[in-house]
């Protein structure tokens, strides 16, 4: 009786974790981000984790004391940053950048990513549409309907 009570508990335990991370994952962008702070920086990348449900994109940038803070530009998924033009080689470590994007509301060093532009001008679209995002997020200014 015993085994069976472990394995339930493990099973509900698990399901409860994954509930949880899942939750926490899938938000609309004002429970997070706060549209009255954009940030802009310029900066280079450190690292892209190609993760489900977004992409995570981390930038030193030089404040003007000469100190490096690593920011975490929040982006798309995976597959729509694929589809607008985005590869795993499009941003290796090194890659100088610009980054629009919106702070955090817990005041971290987190954004929500906007635009991003190459040293070239080159620009591309970070950000997921729909999301409750300023609608300045979306390319050239689109207004989205949101989801029903």
């Amino acid at each position: 009786m015993s085994t069976k009570l472990t394995v339930v508990v493990i099973v509900v335990g698990l399901f409860v974790a994954g509930t949880a991370v899942s939750l926490r994952a899938h938000h609309a962008f004002a429970a997070e981000f706060d549209a009255k702070k954009p940030v802009h920086f310029t900066g280079t990348v450190t690292k892209m984790e190609w993760v489900n449900p977004h992409v995570w994109l981390h930038i030193d940038v030089k404040k003007p004391d000469g100190t490096v803070e690593n920011w975490a530009f929040e982006a798309g998924t995976p597959n729509v940053l694929f589809r607008r033009g985005f590869t795993k080689q499009s941003l290796l470590p090194g890659t100088e950048v610009v980054v629009d994007g919106y702070q955090a509301k817990d005041g971290l060093r987190r954004a929500n990513g906007r635009d991003l532009t190459f040293p070239d001008g080159r620009k591309l679209f970070l950000g997921s549409s729909g999301t409750g995002a300023p609608y300045e997020l979306t390319p050239n200014n689109q207004k989205v309907p949101p989801k029903n």
